[in-house]
């Protein structure tokens, strides 16, 4: 790939301006009055007597003001804890999806849904459009040229000039464009529309304002039968970002595994990609720098980075300039396909909820960051708290390394979530983790479905696209005991919410059928709100078997951040003298 070149700093182009210059010697002395006239030229400054009155008089007046200044000296300022921060309802919430993939028999689904909201806030529009490449500006006329009839069309949603020239502030700044693939109408309903189809379908962004921005999410989910890519794969789409870490890509045997990178802003982006195996760093020209242009998608194979066949990854997304969505899919031939999901940040203990009672392999995989090792205690977590499983009680990961351990049947027909914590507790290593989870049929045929290490659900979390009788909800308390709630919504085609609380033993990990509404049509969101304990980590699955292959997919969910803490402020005119 070529390198980007460096403009050395030049003098000036001939025929352009030179910069001014800072004189290059000690200023002449001034000559004061009296002192006879100083010869032309020997002084850069004149004005003799008047400009010894002028520097008097300049000084009068400083010592007028500081002495004001400090006859009265400001007021202290205000304590940093005297007044409390506010909580406001967040006003704008994005999201991004990665390409969907179709096959010959595939078929993907996004669902877009806004919990009610509990503020003032009303209005606001939601919507998800495809990605597509910024309008290119109208070219400048040549001299003579003729002006066309009409200006070129705007951008969809771009707000119209004033009489100024400039944009107005307006109203059409958050509309959906003309051609968005969904809108949201309202909080409390979930929307579900067809992605686009073809091998070439790009990446999409959403975005929700105003009363439908609080716990804005967005599900994409797609079932594919053909015997290649056959299964599931399903993610929540994430905000546009600058790091992203995924565990468990390979490159070995079947496997198929890309990164998808989409650019919704209006500005190209330039990203690195990291793998790590269990010899380290993977070092690859080719991952570095790529330029991602605004409103486009790529994908990008792992094999053609990883240099051979590598049994284990662990992948980084680094944006060095701009933002974009990041998402990496897996795919191991007829055994199984997922997206895998984003990790959470790098962190001593690492907790994957949403294990099936019905695992029938499981295989953990962990980095470790260059600078230290990490020696971490495996434990699940079951009905009644936290056990260690026999035969697999601690991994070892080496500085800057990948560790992976084959986990077997672990759940033995019960469901469980699982933590990775430091064996001791002076040692903590922040590291990242990912579960691969198989599910077999009667035939033997299987899918498969990756968990990552989930923060916890706070106070509100929600999962768009569940379906009646196929969805089940995974609940892990990693604290005390908890008591949520768990709301079910309208569905896309009319019914009525329904809610349900559950009680979770301390460490221990609950599962319940997804509570659905009354009148069920079509798909709904589910909504988890922490009533007390905790930290609550919680995770979805969604399981429709067909062709005898039992196809799932399972997504955590996290806090939906629809609050933010908003600092007090108070006017302070004393500033400017201190």
């Amino acid at each position: 790939m070529k390198k980007p070149a460096f403009r050395k700093k030049s003098a000036p182009e001939a025929g352009g301006a030179a910069e001014p210059q800072e004189p290059q010697g000690p200023y002449e002395p001034y000559e004061p009055a009296g002192a006879g006239p100083a010869p032309a030229g020997a002084s850069r400054f004149a004005g003799g007597a008047r400009t010894t009155q002028s520097l008097l008089a300049a000084a009068v007046v400083l010592a007028a003001v500081f002495g004001i200044a400090e006859a009265r000296p400001p007021a202290a300022p205000a304590k940093a804890d005297a007044v409390a921060p506010t909580t406001a309802q967040v006003e704008r919430t994005t999201a991004v999806c990665p390409q969907p993939f179709q096959g010959l028999t595939g078929s993907t689904t996004l669902t877009a849904y806004s919990p009610p909201g509990t503020g003032s806030a009303t209005g606001g529009t939601g919507w998800l459009s495809d990605a597509a490449a910024p309008a290119a500006p109208a070219a400048t006329p040549t001299a003579g040229a003729t002006p066309p009839a009409t200006p070129p069309a705007a951008p969809a949603g771009t707000p119209a000039p004033t009489a100024s020239g400039t944009p107005a502030a307006a109203p059409g700044k958050n509309a959906a464009p003309a051609d968005a693939r969904l809108t949201l109408a309202k909080p409390g309903t979930p929307v579900s529309v067809p992605a686009a189809n073809g091998d070439g379908a790009p990446g999409a962004g959403a975005v929700a304002t105003g009363a439908l921005a609080p716990g804005f999410t967005v599900t994409q989910t797609t079932v594919v039968t053909e015997q290649r890519g056959l299964g599931m794969s399903g993610l929540t789409c994430t905000p546009a970002g600058t790091s992203f870490w995924f565990a468990g890509a390979s490159t070995a045997g079947d496997r198929v595994d890309y990164v998808s990178l989409v650019n919704t802003e209006s500005t190209a982006a330039v990203v690195d990609l990291k793998l790590y195996g269990d010899k380290g760093l993977i070092d690859n020209d080719a991952a570095n720098g790529l330029t991602v242009a605004p409103g486009s998608s790529q994908s990008i194979l792992l094999p053609t980075l990883s240099k051979g066949a590598v049994t284990d990854l662990a992948v980084h997304v680094v944006v060095r300039s701009g933002r974009v969505g990041a998402a990496l899919h897996a795919a191991d031939g007829s055994k199984g396909t997922d997206w895998i999901p984003a990790s959470a940040d790098p962190a001593p203990t690492q907790v994957m909820p949403g294990l099936p009672a019905d695992t029938t392999s499981a295989r953990l995989v962990v980095w470790a960051p260059p600078e230290d090792d990490a020696d971490l205690k495996i434990q699940l977590s079951g009905k009644n708290g936290w056990f260690t499983p026999a035969g697999n009680e601690s991994i070892h990961v080496k500085a800057g390394q990948v560790a992976a351990v084959d986990l077997g049947k672990v759940t033995r027909d019960e469901v469980a979530g699982l933590r990775l914590s430091p064996s001791d507790d002076k040692h903590a290593t922040p590291i990242v983790a990912g579960l691969r989870v198989d599910r077999a049929g009667a035939g033997g045929k299987s899918d498969a479905a990756w968990l990552t290490g989930a923060a916890p659900v706070g106070a509100r979390a929600t999962v768009a696209d569940n379906r009646a009788g196929v969805s089940t909800l995974f609940l892990t308390s990693a604290g005390d005991a908890a008591t949520v709630k768990v709301t079910a919504s309208a569905g896309s085609g009319g019914g009525t919410p329904a809610t349900k609380e559950v009680q979770i033993p301390a460490g221990g990990t609950v599962a319940i059928p997804a509570p659905e509404p009354a009148g069920l049509n079509g798909a709904f969101a589910l909504t988890v709100e922490t009533a007390s304990g905790g930290p609550v980590v919680a995770a979805r699955m969604l399981a429709i078997p067909a062709k005898d292959v039992p196809m799932f997919t399972v997504q955590s969910l996290r806090d939906d951040r629809s609050t933010v803490k908003v600092p007090q402020a108070a006017q302070d005119p004393g500033v400017v003298l201190r």
